[in-house]
């Protein structure tokens, strides 16, 4: 729709997804343009809204997985985020370490190895795609941070001075699998000052009060990965037509 748009002279200004039919509309062009893409934005509303019921069954679905909250306290890591790595790690104690999880996600090096000679080159690409690009999407989300404190951020900082953006950001993938999963292991909420001074490892020993995850919850609520019902103007509409899927959860 922008390059019908600009061919015709016009321009389509930046907005939000969900606000991008009514902002065309708004502009009011011309009625030759009008013409030529309002069948393209009749299709954008229909996805849109199949979208937000998609969301809202997400939502209904991931409440009954405490542990998906729990997650979500981790910088980067939404709703989805949390979801998609529960639904592939199924369980995290048949995992025995971090590094274990790690290569079964593809993030750790592939090896080379003959003659007594080890070389270690790309990382492996094995297992879940999906899972692999959301992990690394987190990782760009904690490199563009804001919060220049943060024990992730400054690692990632770090290592990017000496090895490049894009292999630091791989790198941050593959370390929050292991956050990740141990947080999992042992569910505790996202502690960053626990994490600079021990490391993924030290997270086992963690003691946290109920102010300090119930803090960190809050927090982890207000990331904007899925939008819950209650959020939704039209999903009220839509609350008693759920799948029996949904009803059964």
């Amino acid at each position: 729709m922008r390059g019908l748009v600009r061919e015709q002279g016009g321009k389509i200004p930046s907005c939000a997804t969900d606000r991008f039919v009514s902002k065309v509309r708004g502009q009011r062009p011309a009625s030759d343009i009008a013409q030529l893409i309002e069948p393209l934005l009749i299709l954008v509303q229909s996805i849109d809204t199949q979208l937000a019921n998609t969301e809202e069954q997400l939502a209904v679905l991931c409440a009954q997985e405490p542990i998906i909250a729990v997650l979500t306290t981790t910088p980067g890591v939404g709703t989805v985020v949390a979801a998609t790595f529960m639904s592939v790690v199924d369980e995290a104690k048949r995992f025995h370490s971090a590094h274990q999880l790690e290569s079964y996600v593809g993030l750790v090096p592939s090896e080379d190895t003959t003659g007594g000679k080890r070389r270690l080159g790309a990382i492996s690409k094995k297992g879940n795609s999906y899972l692999r690009s959301l992990l690394v999407q987190a990782a760009w989300v904690i490199v563009r941070s804001s919060d220049k404190s943060d024990p992730l951020y400054l690692w990632v900082t770090q290592l990017t001075q000496r090895r490049g953006k894009r292999i630091a950001v791989v790198a941050l993938a593959r370390r929050l699998v292991g956050v990740l999963w141990a947080m999992w292991r042992d569910g505790t909420v996202y502690d960053a000052k626990h994490l600079a001074q021990q490391g993924v490892r030290g997270l086992r020993g963690a003691v946290q009060s109920l102010e300090q995850q119930k803090e960190a919850l809050t927090q982890a609520a207000k990331k904007k990965s899925v939008k819950l019902a209650s959020n939704q103007p039209a999903a009220t509409s839509r609350r008693s037509q759920k799948t029996p899927a949904v009803k059964a959860a």
